[in-house]
């Protein structure tokens, strides 16, 4: 019978077997996955098993992906549940709403200062592309100056500010405080 023919094997190879278990990323879980590995071995009826060892390394093998599948899918059961209560993605957030806005809100700050401290032609130029949604023609009409002048303002906008949000995410301040716009203008 092929049951005992397995379970001898696996008697004889249960320390490599625990081995390989733990190794194929089992962790604590691997002696339970040895003792359901030992239930599957003595359950089988197959008496064609030519190679019982390489057969149990198969069943531990496939039992590993059982469990990885079915934790797998726990993982994304309880995330579209977290969705449906929660109305969000499911993360916790530890930041109150206030806080956030304030950070958001200082961010801004950091992004004005940077914008402002390239020329008052250049942040007004960004800000009617990207706030007003003004089309670069239309503003390089309106200001008299060819495109690609506006395109080189935009680029020499888009180059500071993506330095400032570097900056800013690594927690360093893009532009000092001291670099206030003077015209009040933003």
């Amino acid at each position: 019978m092929a049951g005992s023919v397995l379970a001898q094997a696996f008697m004889a190879n249960q320390p490599s077997l625990l081995r390989y278990l733990r190794a194929r990323g089992a962790g604590e879980d691997a002696e339970d996955c040895l003792q359901e590995l030992w239930i599957r071995a003595q359950a089988s009826t197959d008496d064609r098993v030519g190679d019982p060892l390489a057969y149990l390394y198969r069943m531990a093998h496939n039992l590993m992906l059982d469990r990885y599948r079915t934790a797998h899918r726990r993982q994304g059961r309880e995330l579209a549940y977290r969705k449906d209560v929660q109305g969000g993605e499911g993360d916790a957030d530890d930041a109150p709403a206030a806080e956030r806005i304030l950070i958001g809100r200082e961010r801004i700050r950091h992004i004005d200062r940077v914008l402002a401290a390239l020329g008052a032609r250049t942040e007004h130029i960004f800000r009617r592309h990207r706030v007003d949604e003004i089309g670069q023609r239309e503003i390089a009409a309106e200001l008299g100056v060819t495109l690609s002048a506006v395109e080189k303002h935009l680029q020499k906008a888009y180059r500071a500010v993506a330095a400032a949000r570097r900056a800013i995410a690594d927690g360093i301040d893009p532009a000092p405080a001291s670099r206030e716009p003077a015209d009040g203008h933003r």
